[in-house]
């Protein structure tokens, strides 16, 4: 039976330090294969596992988020990647906020549309035949410019037809300019009404934005230079006001991605150094405490390698599983039987008790890498062993975990069904339908018996709600435990990472109690 280590240590180890030395060897031998697995695709899927874990964090503020980001984003070396990143963020979140700084660079808007006809028709060819009202972008700009300046522009308007449009005829039957030769009149305006693009209504027409969506990649060029050139206090300003206001979250997940890794590092560094050093108890558990952790009491010393390597064995237990599954078998076998020695010795009396004396003598974030591995070993051992209920609750006893039979089946229950189906019947609803089932029940199971009488080999099997899922408790179980105070259903398929997970955190508790109690 796997042993996990639940228990307090005892204080006497029996001198079975030989034994906790031969199972951190073999931890290390699985750490050789684990990391070759890792590197072998390129580290890229780990440090977008580490990057989700990272995006976890709670416990950072605003301010703090704004600061560790604009101090990448300032270092001496320019980081136009995460610029660009950061950029694209902001034109898809604050469009409008972007939009007020374009309408305010002319030069800029003439350099967009000059010797380029596919944005030229994009943004200027959008006259509607229902009239002023119905000009959208570009166009309603270009029309009511062209109006109010008829004395210095209207000559400039290129028409499709023989002849030109005045603009009485046009105030009139404002579908006219639907005549407008749009690439030919705006090349116009570039060449010889330069009013127009500083003018306040092509400036209104691109306040909202809208205009980022043709081109996005020449804007966030554009404003990469305007951040790293002509180092722009508006653009640093929105910078600023967008990493406060985004969630942390959310700018992890966008930005962290396009990092090279010692920026990465660099960035785990400021984060590390707005950590308390102490963690509360209740923050155990958390997906990404033991990176708080770490960061908080390493001084950022830990090799991107080991946090890669730590966060996949805790958080991507399944993923990691998954991965070696796609190996050969010669490599599944290494794995099958390393883990298999590891959980041969668990049984041994005091065994935990050695383990923590060798735990004292290491580096905190030594400990956490050698805690992590054990913790997916028993993830992986789990899923060997325990293959049915009995063995399951077998394991709860073995360990002292108490447990309760679980009665929510949500794949058999009627309930389930309809919230997953969007009803919105009220309780008297489900009641009803409840009776329903129950009525079909037993018309079939008439059907059932009548069809038995007529033909003894044409045998019908009635699928009972109330026994199939006594059916299902016998075959797969479904259980509440004491490991998180009875608040979730269990079942075999989830009990292997969750218990991998509760007992990381159990042991990280006890690592910590018994480092404190030795200071």
């Amino acid at each position: 039976m796997v042993q996990l280590f639940l228990s307090e240590p005892l204080c006497n180890d029996n001198g079975v330090s030989d034994v906790a030395k031969q199972r951190l060897s073999l931890l290390k031998k699985l750490e050789s294969i684990i990391w070759t697995l890792i590197a072998s695709s390129g580290r890229s899927e780990a440090r977008l596992w580490l990057c989700n874990t990272i995006s976890c964090i709670s416990s950072i503020t605003p301010n703090q988020q704004c600061n560790v980001f604009v101090n990448l984003l300032s270092s001496k070396q320019p980081k136009r990647a995460l610029a660009a990143q950061l950029l694209k963020l902001i034109f898809e979140k604050r469009p409008q906020k972007t939009g007020k700084i374009i309408a305010k660079k002319s030069y800029m808007v003439e350099k967009f549309f000059k010797g380029n006809p596919r944005r030229i028709l994009l943004w200027f060819d959008n006259f509607s035949h229902s009239g002023k009202i119905g000009h959208r972008k570009g166009s309603r700009a270009l029309s009511q410019f062209a109006f109010v300046n008829r004395d210095i522009c209207w000559e400039e308007l290129e028409w499709k037809g023989k002849h030109g449009q005045s603009p009485a005829m046009v105030a009139t039957k404002p579908h006219y300019f639907l005549d407008l030769d749009i690439q030919r009149t705006v090349e116009n305006f570039l060449e010889n009404v330069p009013e127009f693009w500083s003018s306040d209504e092509l400036a209104e027409s691109l306040e909202d934005g809208e205009i980022l969506h043709i081109d996005t990649n020449f804007f966030v060029d554009y404003f990469v230079d305007l951040m790293y050139k002509e180092d722009s206090a508006e653009v640093w300003q929105l910078i600023n006001e967008f990493l406060k206001e985004e969630s942390f979250s959310v700018l992890c997940h966008h930005l962290l991605i396009v990092l090279e890794e010692r920026d990465l590092c660099a960035f785990l560094g400021l984060i590390g150094e707005m950590f308390s050093p102490r963690m509360d108890s209740k923050e155990f558990g958390h997906p990404s405490y033991w990176l708080e952790i770490i960061l908080s009491r390493c001084n950022g010393c830990v090799p991107i390698e080991d946090l890669l390597l730590l966060n996949a064995a805790i958080n991507q237990g399944r993923a990691l599983i998954r991965l070696i599954q796609d190996e050969e078998e010669e490599q599944k076998g290494k794995i099958k039987d390393l883990v298999f020695q590891i959980c041969a010795t668990s049984t041994i009396i005091n065994l935990w008790a050695s383990l923590m004396k060798e735990f004292l003598r290491m580096k905190k974030a030594e400990v956490l890498k050698w805690l992590g591995l054990q913790a997916w070993v028993l993830h992986y051992r789990l899923l060997e062993e325990c293959k049915n209920p009995e063995s399951w609750e077998a394991l709860f006893m073995e360990n002292g975990i108490v447990f309760r039979k679980s009665d929510s089946y949500d794949l058999l229950s009627p309930e389930a069904f309809l919230e997953e189906s969007g009803s919105d019947l009220e309780c008297g609803g489900s009641i009803r339908v409840r009776r329903k089932k129950k009525a079909t029940t037993r018309q079939k199971k008439r059907k059932r018996d009548y069809c038995l009488d007529v033909d003894n080999d044409n045998e019908l099997v009635d699928f009972d709600l109330t026994g199939g899922r006594q059916d299902l408790q016998s075959r797969t179980g479904n259980w509440l435990l004491s490991t998180d105070d009875f608040s979730s259903s269990w079942n075999t398929v989830d009990l292997p990472e969750h218990l991998a997970k509760h007992c990381f955190s159990t042991w990280v508790k006890c690592v910590s109690c018994q480092r404190n109690s030795v200071a």
